[in-house]
């Protein structure tokens, strides 16, 4: 009884440990035909080649169907490092113009898991890209020598125009940061840097097709599988057509050579950027092609900084260009009426020294702005903080409420990448800064000029003009105008308005038009077109003052609306106003008359007159 009881026993213990071999058996066949791709890769690549069919790259034109960047070839040389089979080294090296000390390094970089996260023996590796078209042509005849390669075709970004770099943006490879984060792109794919190249770089790369080709035993490629019908057809990229005029856009860099600072053009009643133009700039196709990395390191390392974009990063003190978002908060709070005036003695505010220029006094709203009184915005500004019955804490925030609501101390939204917020300092800020102390409006009085801790991005100036040109509203800044078969976001077609009334925007836009009619805007006026203007004179405590301006024309009804800021150029009428002048009169009437003023801001070289040795 208790022998046959053993045997049993063992029976069971003999059955259950078959039982187990047999499910682990069936489990480790289902990991390898299943669930291990390896495995899977292998048995495809011994009978497939899959060849991605990278689709062409979307076309950007600008607003009057320019065609501003377009296509052509380039050439990549790929293999499949499971199917290389013996080849001769310094042959391939003499076909492609390289040393054998550099194509060693190129495969160890390519087999490098940290640097190529997507390598595997069993896909499609990149070993070298951008071929030139003689090298791809001597390439192909020898290809049969070098078992395992092939060349992969891709297209690589041409412009038409030696401009808008900072706007258009470039190709670079992708990053393993870019492979984790979007499952598109696998290791030696290209995705936009900077620019619009960018911020759309969803609706330019377009999706990507794929070509199933049959191999032989020995990897030869024997044609398309199945007469190509599991193919799949690579889709385009969408075109761009910008807002930018890129006319205007070269004329505005060609002013701003030998400069530092930006342009600013909007149209104002839409929001489309005319011209966004960032001083010093470069050539956009030197980031194209074998050279790129070369080239994008001498940018970077270029005292002047070429790729900092000053028109939405450079924060700013707003100078005299600040005055008209005064004189609009001190109306609408009821501070000031347009009679209202206030005293300019030698610029002295209750014992405080705040300089100013000669002009008559006292002086009420429109003259001040048309003389640009530093006075008169002080006083105002002294009046709001400290009014009797209230704290000063309260009316800054009040002001600067005010100011947000007018686009500035917060980006706006533009549809470019790396936009700065620039400044607007709140009471919280300022009881950090006095350490728990007391203080008023004659502490902090320098932000009513532009001036102190108050910054701003000549994107923001540029958008308040256009607001003062709508005599009340905007819309958010861009610069892409259409995007094909598609809708642009409904956030560029939202109105913007402050809560002040029209009639405090007819008022101060009055007030600027005098400053061009007999003010200190008086290089602004155009023949024929009226035309108004603010000057701004930023001080710099590490050097000359900035030179600023913005303005707008024709006066009733807005084409184009302008901010101009050269660093280190001195007051506002010697570079800010002409430049801004010009650039409207180039877009309101295709040409310029006034070329001695032309050729003055062509040639004038505000770097070396400065003194600025770096930036």
């Amino acid at each position: 009884m208790s022998k046959d009881y053993n045997l049993a026993k063992r029976k069971y213990v003999i059955a259950g440990f078959i039982s187990l071999i047999v499910v682990i058996y069936i489990f480790r066949l289902f990991t390898l035909q299943v669930g291990d791709d390896k495995y899977k890769e292998n048995a495809e690549s011994n009978a497939f080649l899959r060849r991605v069919i990278y689709p062409a790259r979307g076309l950007v034109y600008d607003r009057n169907d320019r065609l501003v960047v377009f296509n052509q070839p380039a050439y990549d040389v790929m293999l499949i490092p499971k199917d290389v089979g013996d080849f001769d080294t310094l042959a391939l090296c003499d076909v492609l113009g390289i040393t054998k000390q550099q194509l060693i390094e190129k495969w160890m970089e390519m087999r490098n898991p940290r640097k190529n996260p997507g390598y595997s023996a069993y896909t499609p590796q990149k070993l070298i890209s951008h071929l030139s078209q003689e090298d791809y042509g001597r390439l192909q005849e020898k290809l049969y020598l070098f078992p395992g390669f092939f060349i992969q075709t891709r297209t690589v970004r041409q412009y038409n125009y030696n401009a808008a770099s900072n706007i258009l943006g470039n190709i670079r490879e992708v990053s393993a940061a870019d492979v984790e984060r979007d499952r598109y792109y696998r290791s030696g794919d290209y995705t936009g840097d900077l620019g619009v190249e960018k911020s759309y770089e969803t609706h330019l790369r377009g999706v990507k097709g794929v070509e199933i080709l049959m191999k032989d035993a020995y990897g030869r490629i024997k044609g398309k599988y199945d007469n190509g019908i599991h193919d799949v057809a690579p889709i385009s990229g969408r075109n761009l057509t910008l807002s930018i005029d890129i006319e205007l856009q070269e004329y505005g860099e060609r002013l701003m050579a030998n400069k530092i600072g930006a342009i600013v053009a909007i149209e104002p009643a839409t929001g489309e950027i005319l011209a966004l133009v960032t001083a010093p700039n470069y050539d956009p196709s030197i980031l194209v092609g074998k050279d790129r990395g070369k080239n994008y390191a001498m940018l970077v390392r270029d005292p002047y900084k070429p790729l900092y974009d000053r028109a939405l990063q450079g924060a700013y003190p707003p100078g005299s260009t600040f005055k008209p978002t005064q004189g609009l908060i001190f109306l609408q709070e009821g501070i000031i009426t347009t009679s209202t005036q206030y005293p300019c003695y030698h610029g002295y505010i209750n014992r405080i020294r705040v300089g100013c220029h000669g002009h008559g006094s006292p002086i009420a709203l429109k003259p001040a702005l048309q003389t640009s009184c530093n006075a008169y915005f002080c006083w105002g500004f002294k009046n709001m903080i400290d009014k009797r019955g209230t704290k000063p804490s309260g009316q800054l925030t009040k002001w600067k409420d005010y100011l947000v609501e007018m686009g500035y101390g917060y980006r706006l939204g533009v549809d470019l990448p790396s936009e700065s917020r620039g400044f607007i300092p709140n009471a919280d800020f300022y009881s950090k800064s006095f350490r728990g102390a007391n203080w008023s409006g004659n502490s902090v009085i320098s932000v009513s000029i532009g001036q102190g801790e108050v910054l701003a991005t000549p994107l923001q100036i540029a958008n308040l003009c256009a607001t003062i040109a709508n005599r009340g509203y905007f819309f958010t800044p861009h610069v892409v105008k259409h995007i094909a078969d598609t809708v642009i976001d409904s956030k560029f077609t939202e109105k913007h308005a402050p809560h002040i009334k029209r009639q405090y925007y007819e008022d101060v836009a009055e007030g600027m038009r005098m400053a061009v009619l007999g003010g200190t805007c008086r290089t602004a006026a155009l023949p024929g077109i009226e035309v108004a203007g603010k000057t701004g004179t930023a001080q710099n405590p590490h050097g000359k003052d900035h030179s600023a301006f913005m303005g707008f024309a024709p006066y009733d009804k807005p084409k184009i609306a302008i901010a101009v800021y050269v660093e280190n150029a001195g007051f506002g009428a010697t570079y800010g106003v002409p430049i801004g002048s010009l650039m409207m009169e180039k877009y309101l009437t295709g040409k310029v008359e006034r070329t001695a003023l032309e050729e003055r801001m062509l040639n004038s070289n505000t770097i070396i007159s400065s003194g600025v040795k770096s930036h």
